[in-house]
This record gives C-alpha cells, structure tokens and sequence, in this order.
C-alpha cells in the first residue's frame, strides 16, 4: 500500500529484522509486566501476635509406636467485633518416636505458611486425605478407614477447622437421620434374634467398608447395600 507523503523529507532510517525482533520482544516484555501489575492479592499474610490461643490433640495410631500430640494455634481476626472469628495459623506435631521426624517438621512448616498466607485453607484437608501409605492404611477407632499417617493428620486439621467453624460438619438430614434409625432398628431386631453380636460401636462385625464415610458399617438390607452409619444406600 503506497503511503503519499506531503511534508518535506528530513531524514530516514531503515529498520532491519533485528530491530523489529528487538521491537517485538520489547512489547512483549511490557504486556508481560503489565499482567504481573494487574494481579490482585486476594489476603495479605497474616502477623503473629504476642499471644495465641489454639488446642492440642492426641492421637494413637497402629503405625506409630507413641502416640502423636498436634497442636493448632489460632489467630483471633476483628476481636470485639460482630465479625470476629478464629483461624489456623500454625500447627505443630510433638511425639516420642523419632522416625519420622523430619517429613513431619517439613508438613508443619509449609502448612504452617499455608495458614499464615491467609484466604482459604479448608483446600488441605481434602490434600492430605488423599494421601494413601503404600504399604496399606489401618481402621480407628468407630471402625473409620484411615489411608495413611499424613491422612490422619488430615483428620485433626479437619475436626480442628470444625471446631472454629470454618468447616461444617457433615451430617444427614432429619429424613436421613430418620431412615438410618429405622434401618438400624430392623437390621438390630433381625441380628439379635438370630444369636449375632455387635462391635463395640453398634455395627455388625462382618459389615463392609462404606465409600462414602470410611467406615465399616455398610450390610446387605433387601437387596441393598446400606451404611448404618451415613444411610448411604446401593441396590446391587
């Protein structure tokens, strides 16, 4: 496309294709610099006070030979105002067993870190359910299938956020709670009168792992596989 010039030409400069590869990488950096500068923080990191309040939790496990104290330390945000409420802002894990000393004082930091960021941190307690032992995970007590050691801290952390009210704790609806009864009572009536027993938490010994809760409380009712603990029920 010719371009008409009507002014007087002074001067001129012929571009080469290093200056329009310079040109262009120079453009580039600048729309590069510009998204960094849209960025928007979505919580500043948290400053830790003089003091904290937090709870400490024992837990026993069949892969630990002593058992494990976690500590929760929570940060109190808007104190003495309508908004005012506690979050995670650190976590400490204390045992006599050496043996896995130093993964355990690696997840407390990061996670650690992960509290003091800010924002939403309920994200680590699907993270760390999801972690399975290879050499096999182990039943609590409740009859509760736990994958791995890190699962279980999971399991603290969870409770703990509960607790604060960060996380609501699941649980079945009056028309569940009601079923569950229900099918609790007829599965009970039938088990006693055939001479069965039932384990220390209600359920069936050879009950089956429910996928839902993780707990062994699932049995067979009119063709139905149904959780007497949760009410999750599959007809097969």
């Amino acid at each position: 496309m010719a371009i008409k010039i009507e002014k007087k030409i002074t001067g001129y400069n012929v571009q080469s294709e290093e200056d329009k590869k310079a040109e262009q990488a120079a453009a580039a950096v600048s729309a590069e610099s510009a998204k960094v500068a849209d960025i928007v923080q979505m919580g500043e990191p948290l400053s830790r006070p003089e003091k904290l309040v937090g709870n400490t939790y024992k837990v026993k496990t069949p892969v630990t030979e002593h058992a494990l104290y976690i500590t929760i330390n929570d940060i109190v945000v808007g104190e003495g105002t309508p908004q005012e409420h506690r979050r995670p802002f650190e976590i400490f894990i204390n045992s006599k067993n050496m043996e896995h000393f130093q993964w355990i004082v690696a997840l407390t930091r990061v996670m650690s870190a992960v509290f003091r960021k800010g924002g939403d941190v309920t994200f680590l307690v699907e993270e760390l359910h999801s972690v399975f032992d290879p050499n096999g995970g182990y039943f609590k007590k409740g009859g509760k299938y736990i994958p791995s050691l890190v699962a279980e801290i999971g399991e603290v952390v969870e409770q703990h956020l509960q607790e604060i009210g960060m996380l609501k704790k699941p649980e079945p609806d009056q028309h569940q709670k009601k079923l569950i009864a229900e099918k609790r009572a007829e599965y009970m009536e039938k088990h006693t009168q055939a001479g069965g027993e039932t384990n220390a938490e209600g359920f069936p010994p050879g009950a089956q792992l429910c996928g839902k809760c993780s707990t062994k409380a699932a049995i067979i009712m009119d063709g139905c596989l149904t959780c007497l603990n949760c009410g999750e029920s599959k007809c097969g």
